[in-house]
């Protein structure tokens, strides 16, 4: 009557383990698919690949100016910022060439080099973009990233989805696959030998 207990007892185990194990790796698959769908794609089109050296030429804040590229939304046409331009010398090519904070900068607004966040205050807007200008000025020299192709002419400062922070998104679903997969296989194993002993 015990052994039946610890039997029933081990299958319920099993088989929860086994359901823990499916439904890791059913997880890890989801969260592939929308790494997939989302961080890839912005990843695969961004052609600023390439590091290299940038120096500042000029940082010059210019009258506030509107978002022109809002995509239809009134609230970035009602927020005028001033419009930081940095100008850098590419080491690479020699060229004289603008520089951007991210991709979605250029899209957002080509004329400026940074774009603030509507929601943020006027005033620390201002203050903000006073200070990355008197830091351009104060470190001339630093990393940036250009288009070795050539489609883009102009650099930006930091990528939004760098290799290691693809590598980093990766890094959880696999983690969790593996540990799913290591689940299934040690209750296939146990399954396997209560089996043999049960027919020894």
């Amino acid at each position: 009557m015990l052994g039946k207990k610890l039997v029933t007892a081990q299958k319920r185990g099993e088989t929860r383990a086994l359901c823990l194990g499916l439904g890791m790796v059913a997880c890890s698959m989801m969260m592939y698919f929308f790494i997939g769908i989302t961080i890839v794609p912005f990843y695969t089109k961004s052609v600023w690949t390439t590091e290299t050296v940038c120096k500042v030429l000029k940082a010059n804040i210019k009258d506030k100016v509107s978002c022109p590229n809002s995509e239809g939304s009134e609230d970035e046409e009602i927020f005028p910022y001033p419009c930081l331009q940095v100008w850098v010398n590419l080491t690479a090519s020699g060229q004289e060439v603008m520089l951007y904070h991210t991709e979605d900068t250029l899209e957002r607004n080509p004329k400026c080099s940074y774009v603030p966040d509507k929601l943020e205050n006027s005033k620390e807007v201002k203050a903000r973009i006073e200070t990355i200008a008197s830091n351009f000025k104060k470190y001339q020299t630093f990393p940036c990233y250009y288009d070795p192709g050539g489609t883009q002419t102009n650099v930006i400062l930091s990528r939004l989805y760098p290799s290691k922070g693809l590598l980093f998104a990766f890094l959880w679903p696999t983690l969790m696959f593996t540990g799913g997969c290591l689940i299934i296989v040690l209750v296939k194993i146990s399954q396997y030998v209560s089996v043999l002993s049960a027919w020894q």
